[in-house]
């Protein structure tokens, strides 16, 4: 524990102002170390796996922004201390292009490409498949934004995945904070749920809702589901309307929400209307106006009250790309944050120690808050409730685990 707190708290004082936003250069021909990936003698290479094409391209781009920000700002305060010596890092993104056998191929591109470890997918729907990879070929992994509780077990047995790590919290407690916010803020009585039935993300938290909903004494008026892709949701919100329902959950993507907001309005729904951190793109607000005015959801941090580490990286990841970080891009910041810790903690550019110095981290102050691993490569964090407010994201409540 020391040795890692030590690190993170080391790379904390990394200065935070970035001059410019250019992509590291990427090498192909590294030569290898014995046990280990293919590595430069002054150079690490991290794999990036994330979603800069398909449905959610927002998401990539805010992934790939914040890696390379991350990257850079190490590299130009001189490498990450490795063993005694000062070592760069340089970054290969791929496209994954937010399907499932394509982040996998991804994932495998990668590996045998000679990287140190891989961050991302983001979506649940290709981080599953992209961990299955990388626990196979003994890969760390960690993904920004992934909360669906498989991307961390093993299918087979149960167990926690060895190699698989994630820097968001999961959907069991996303679902149980979902539910409490509706029950003990929203007073609802009479619960509705809309989500993607072929999505995990969404499949999972919807699942977790209802039942916590249930275990608490309530009962679900009407649950129903659509899948990827679809446009029209007006049957499905004509029952929930006609249910009598006085909230509606959907944990759905900011690119299907919109939608659904406004034609659950059109079809005569009147009730309140609160979602999860697939919200968390401003791109939302843009598809949706002034229908979203007023609503609710969870999500991984406040951007108007961050710490003063996540003030730093807000202000200088504005000051670079003209926009507010989202949670994808924080997270994404804190997974090299997490990563750099590691490799720095391990001493050595080799896959299982810098693993097992990521099972080691048990308290890490990112940008999302801090976080901890207990056995598992699930941190333990809080989540916070955001209300879209005169346009803006606006904090409204922490949950603790």
């Amino acid at each position: 524990m020391t040795r890692v707190v030590l690190i993170a708290a080391l790379l904390l004082c990394v200065p935070l102002f970035l001059t410019s936003c250019t992509r590291p250069a990427q090498t192909t021909d590294a030569p290898s170390v014995t046990g280990g990936p293919a590595v430069g003698p002054q150079a690490i290479r991290i794999g990036l796996n994330a979603e800069l094409t398909g449905s959610i391209p927002v998401v990539g781009q805010s992934c790939r922004n914040a890696a390379e920000y991350a990257v850079k700002q190490v590299n130009d305060a001189g490498g990450l201390e490795v063993g005694g010596a000062r070592v760069t890092v340089e970054l290969t993104t791929e496209d994954n292009e937010d399907k499932a056998e394509s982040a996998a191929a991804v994932a495998q591109k990668l590996a045998s490409g000679g990287v140190l470890a891989m961050v991302g997918p983001n979506a649940s729907r290709n981080a599953v498949p992209a961990a299955e990879v990388a626990e196979s070929v003994k890969m760390p992994m960690i993904s920004p934004w992934s909360t669906t509780p498989p991307l961390t077990v093993d299918a087979r047995t149960g167990e926690p995945k060895q190699y698989v790590f994630r820097a968001a919290f999961t959907d069991d407690f996303q679902g149980v904070v979902a539910a409490n916010f509706a029950l003990e803020e929203l007073q609802t009585r009479q619960p509705a749920v809309l989500y993607d039935m072929a999505s995990e993300y969404n499949k999972g938290i919807a699942e977790v809702y209802k039942k916590t909903i249930e275990a608490a004494g309530g009962k679900i008026v009407a649950f129903e589901t659509y899948t990827s892709g679809d446009k029209d949701f007006s049957a499905q919100l004509t029952k929930i309307a006609r249910s009598g329902a006085d909230t509606l959950f959907l944990p759905n993507y900011y690119s299907e929400v919109p939608l659904q907001v406004k034609q659950a309005r059109g079809v005569g729904y009147k009730g309140r209307i609160f979602g999860s951190d697939s919200w968390g793109s401003e791109e939302l607000i843009k598809l949706a106006g002034d229908a979203c005015e007023g609503l609710f959801f969870t999500t991984h941090y406040a951007p108007d009250t961050a710490t003063p580490k996540a003030t730093e990286f807000i202000a200088a990841y504005q000051g670079a790309y003209g926009v507010v970080p989202d949670d994808v891009a924080a997270l994404t910041y804190d997974s090299f944050g997490l990563l750099f810790a590691a490799i720095q903690a391990a001493g050595t550019v080799d896959r299982e120690a810098v693993r097992e110095a990521l099972a080691a981290i048990s308290d890490f102050e990112g940008v999302t808050g801090t976080m901890q691993f207990e056995g598992t490569g699930d941190p333990v964090k809080s989540a916070v409730v955001i209300q879209i407010k005169d346009g803006k994201f606006t904090f409204y409540k922490t949950a603790q685990p």
